[in-house]
């Protein structure tokens, strides 16, 4: 695609998300491909109230501290792109760093290897890192499948509200949102637009129903 958004001001852009109503920032922190750095990331932490993510291709526990010291309070960590053993190495590190994860994932055996990992915020991304391509049906089809203590996290291809209907209804807790609102002319209203489509109830919230009818014996 190019640039999204020459020139953008990471702090400036951050306000307005917050503005707008956003829960948490991802702040890309790729320098060569996605021309990220972690002195946004270290400009954002210091500029917003809400937690501030690491979004980067996470392979080795010094990135990690290398986000606590930006002031980061939670790192992305892509299944994918770490090994069995690495996951839940770099799990630990991330706890070990004072760090929250987002463990993104986008099939079924990802899904089963990060709970594994005791994975407790899991992000489903409907991009193909390997061909870019977007199938906005991943996220829906794999929601469900996300036990109901987890956090359930809708990823890429997100735009507008209309796009955002068939992962609320999934029940999915939040989005992940990159370069619609990086691109938009009004970042806070875009924001404020996408905060205010409403959870649906789902078959994950049944879930949790049942068990706290079966923890009061009934």
């Amino acid at each position: 695609k190019g640039a999204i958004a020459p020139g953008l001001d990471a702090r400036v852009q951050a306000a307005a998300y917050v503005a707008g109503g956003a829960a948490a920032i991802s702040v890309l922190t790729e320098p060569t491909r996605f021309g990220g750095d972690l002195a946004d990331l270290r400009a954002v932490s210091h500029a917003v109230p809400v937690p501030v993510i690491r979004k980067d291709f996470l392979v080795h526990p010094v990135q990690l501290w290398e986000a606590r010291a930006a002031g980061a309070s939670a790192a992305l960590l892509i299944v994918r792109s770490l090994s069995p053993d690495a996951l839940p190495r770099l799990m630990d590190a991330a706890a070990a760093a004072g760090l929250a994860t987002l463990v993104e994932v986008r099939t079924l055996g990802e899904l089963d290897r990060a709970l594994a990992a005791g994975a407790s915020v899991i992000g489903v991304n409907n991009r193909d890192l390997e061909t870019l391509v977007i199938d906005p049906a991943t996220a829906p089809t794999l929601v469900p499948c996300i036990p109901a203590e987890c956090i359930a996290v809708a990823e890429s291809g997100l735009r507008t509200p209309g796009d955002l209907a068939p992962a609320a209804a999934a029940g999915a807790d939040a989005v992940l949102v990159g370069s619609a609102i990086s691109a938009a002319a009004d970042p806070a209203a875009e924001v404020r637009a996408l905060a205010g489509v409403a959870r649906a109830h789902s078959a994950r919230d049944a879930e949790v129903a049942r068990r706290q009818l079966g923890s009061t014996g009934y």
